[in-house]
């Protein structure tokens, strides 16, 4: 069955599984496009979620929309292990799907996912908002250019941020790989999928791995440190201070994320009882987690180009830093501007393209909204070249991804199955 029809004389009918913070910033750039798109309905098991989207038809479950098909399409922006049922269901029923990364925590179900898919020939595409970002095309249109010749090597940095991994990833829903997926896959797929479009769709097809939970963990408690940051005698001293992370986000911007994941109250007082009863007040020293808070690959791509990636949580929050090297040129990229030397003329230009975000609170340097709007497009005209980030590519950054946590627990270097 293929559904890439085109759509004429109305907005394209979207419907939202999952009305967390990743669902709701794609819902909102529906909302700005009235004439593009129409939210039509949300599944959220949330009252206060469902109302948030402003959806007109709103349920506690997805299945009801697997039942009866009321929109074009879907997003389905659910947490990474509860993907596969509602996709391959809404698929069946003949949505076009948009659903966030990673499509699943473990090979075989991320298999299952994408044969569900092909098989019933719905237009489909992953969240990887990277491929979209002005950044990224200004990345792309200087590779393909040729101006740094043969492609010999790519060093990319993703600097999750110290702030940012202990909200997320310490006390939040990413903490714990048995609750959500290992941290590469869950923060880092993005990364593997974009050095592989980057360097004009080069495959991962070795790697190895290494890296673990070094910091946040119970020997690591400074002395006379307590349970929660709220009872705590160094809490003054801590950089992973629950205060310090969320009342000054309050006070100075109002009731924005971070602060929304850890409370639905708008005040500081509704702020101080959710860090003194809910997760985001727990230490990090003590908290349930397992995820690793650093770690490195080595990969050998296609062509034989090779790689190197490193995620780490001990940085400030900011773009990823990411350096090509080739035959005839080198390039250095910060997310803000690109500059480029050519060996041949030793010449070094410097692309500016200005101030663009780094992350989820700022629209990943508008890699949010372009990912709606091109999913929109391909909706509408039916055309799924509009969409970047289909089946194929998706596979393959989340094939490497389990390849390298192998690496990583055997101390082998893993070759990434065929896809």
């Amino acid at each position: 069955m293929s559904t890439h029809t085109p759509i004429t004389g109305r907005p394209v009918r979207v419907a939202l599984v999952g009305a967390g913070n990743r669902g709701l910033t794609y819902a909102e750039w529906i909302k700005q496009h009235p004439e593009r798109a129409e939210l039509v309905a949300v599944a959220d098991p949330r009252p206060a979620a469902r109302a948030a989207s402003g959806a007109p038809v709103q349920y506690e479950d997805w299945r009801p929309l697997a039942e009866e098909r009321i929109a074009d399409a879907v997003i389905v922006a659910t947490q990474d292990r509860d993907h596969v049922e509602p996709v391959l269901a809404l698929a069946r029923a003949g949505y076009a799907i948009l659903a966030e990364k990673p499509l699943a925590p473990t090979e075989d179900e991320t298999r299952t996912l994408v044969e569900g898919v092909r098989e019933a020939g719905v237009l489909f595409a992953v969240c990887h908002v990277m491929r979209y970002t002005p950044y990224t095309d200004l990345v792309k249109e200087v590779v393909d250019s040729g101006v740094l010749g043969q492609l010999v090597s790519i060093d990319h940095l993703e600097p999750v941020g110290w702030w940012h991994y202990a909200h997320s990833y310490v006390r939040g829903p990413w903490s714990s790989e048995k609750d959500s997926s290992p941290m590469l896959l869950a923060k880092s797929c993005h990364d593997l999928d974009w050095i592989s479009y980057v360097m004009g769709g080069a495959r991962i097809e070795q790697v190895a791995s290494f890296g673990g939970l070094r910091h946040f963990t119970p020997e690591n408690a400074p002395e006379g440190s307590a349970e929660r940051c709220l009872d705590c005698a160094v809490e003054a001293q801590c950089p992973y201070s629950a205060q310090k992370l969320y009342l000054p986000t309050l006070r100075e911007q109002g009731p924005v994320w971070p602060v929304t994941h850890v409370t639905e109250a708008t005040d500081e007082a509704g702020l101080l009882t959710a860090l003194r009863e809910g997760p985001y007040g727990v230490c990090v020293y003590r908290s349930d987690n397992d995820v690793v808070d650093h770690q490195v690959l080595a990969m050998r791509l296609s062509g034989g180009v090779t790689a190197t990636f490193q995620m780490v949580a001990f940085t400030e929050q900011t773009h990823r830093q990411t350096r090509i090297f080739g035959s005839h040129g080198w390039l250095r990229g910060d997310g803000e501007r690109v500059t480029v030397q050519d060996f041949r003329t030793g010449e070094t230009v410097v692309h500016e393209l200005g101030a663009s975000g780094s992350n989820a609170a700022d629209g990943h340097g508008g890699g949010d909204t372009a990912l709606v709007e091109a999913f929109v497009r391909a909706v509408a005209t039916g055309d799924p070249g509009a969409v970047r980030s289909g089946t194929t590519a998706s596979l393959g950054s989340h094939l490497a991804a389990f390849a390298a946590e192998r690496a990583r627990h055997t101390g082998t270097v893993q070759t990434v199955p065929v896809h």
